[in-house]
């Protein structure tokens, strides 16, 4: 007996010295880059460090379609990188069983700037925002526990959980947290417009014009350096007969808040039509034939807007003119955000 305790003893001693001698790795420090004038994040990074293996698992997971029901349908199926991660071409998302969302997938850039998320928000932090896509019927149609299954029998995946967390522990907080870390560095700052306020490039007239014509009628709702103060507006939108979407009222069940949606950002928006919580309008054009001449003035329509919103063929097109210069062409190429690279799994799909 005391000769196994030795044993034993010995044993133990020997583990320790091993694990003395070969410390688990630490995950590798990520600086969050705040571009140059722009405010300070609302994300507690405190909360969720970012290191560049977390980094990696959040992309893994972001493009994995296992996430899904039938395998399919990953997060980059309806955010697509050359679309600054919206939907190309489609209204409304098509989810599980080919059924359509009641949304038109909104952009992911700059996320770190919003404390809110949905049209309507109803998520107030971004490491919640994947579990409403993911768990419901008409999109990923998952269960969370169905999920956790599949990447747990992925022995690739214990390799990244241990190298981001210190273990292989596998369970829904990392996993909104990994992809949180991926989303958060999908930083759109480098377009032409961005470019000239930092001197090293200059508008052409129409440009220039345009930026004008935009700081006197639409920077109010969409103010630099984001193109977005994040409110909920109504912008005087009917409401769709079918989706019967009344916004922010879903949410705070408070009727002035009846047909009200968050204000877009419109950076990348050459890129992210069709336009709209809903998809309805499919080019500019149509954008700005509702607020001259569409827009229905009722109860909860942003008072700005009484005389809805006066434009002259001329300055539409010199609008025209600077909002293509919020395109980030860059951000919509950057390799760190591609789905080429990663390990391929079983239903990997970005589409």
């Amino acid at each position: 007996m005391r000769k196994a305790g030795i044993l034993g003893l010995t044993a133990m001693v020997l583990l320790m010295i091993i694990s003395w001698m070969n410390p688990p790795k630490k995950p590798h420090p990520i600086k969050f880059p705040i571009p140059k004038g722009w405010p300070q994040p609302l994300y507690d990074f405190k909360s969720n460090p970012l290191t560049e293996e977390g980094f990696a698992l959040g992309k893994k997971l972001f493009y994995d379609g296992r996430l899904s029901k039938d395998n399919q349908i990953s997060c980059g199926t309806c955010h697509q990188q050359f679309a600054a991660f919206t939907t190309f071409d489609h209204p409304l998302s098509h989810g599980f069983n080919n059924q359509q969302t009641t949304r038109n997938a909104p952009s992911l850039q700059n996320l770190a700037w919003q404390s809110n998320f949905m049209a309507d928000g109803g998520i107030t932090h971004l490491d919640l925002q994947p579990l409403a896509p993911i768990t419901a019927e008409n999109e990923m149609a998952e269960t969370l526990e169905n999920i956790i299954a599949k990447i747990k029998a992925d022995k690739e995946y214990a390799k990244l959980f241990q190298a981001a967390y210190g273990n292989a522990n596998i369970n829904t907080q990392r996993i909104g947290k990994a992809l949180s870390q991926f989303m958060l560095l999908m930083i759109s700052s480098n377009s032409k417009y961005d470019k000239v306020m930092l001197g090293i490039d200059s508008f052409s007239l129409p440009e220039k014009l345009g930026y004008g014509i935009f700081q006197n009628k639409c920077a109010s709702c969409h103010p630099a350096p984001l193109f977005t103060d994040n409110q909920y507006r109504n912008a005087g939108l009917p409401q769709d007969e079918v989706l019967k979407d009344l916004g922010r009222m879903r949410i705070t069940n408070q009727s002035a808040d009846s047909l009200k949606f968050k204000v877009p950002s419109l950076r990348n928006i050459a890129l992210t039509a069709p336009y709209g919580h809903d998809g309805r309008f499919f080019a500019l054009s149509n954008l700005f034939e509702h607020y001259r001449k569409q827009m229905v003035l009722g109860p909860t329509t942003d008072p700005q807007f009484s005389n809805r919103l006066p434009l002259s063929n001329f300055e539409i097109g010199q609008l025209k003119a600077f909002l293509n210069t919020l395109t980030d062409s860059v951000f919509i190429k950057d390799p760190r955000f591609s789905e080429l690279g990663i390990t391929n799994a079983p239903g990997n799909h970005g589409h």
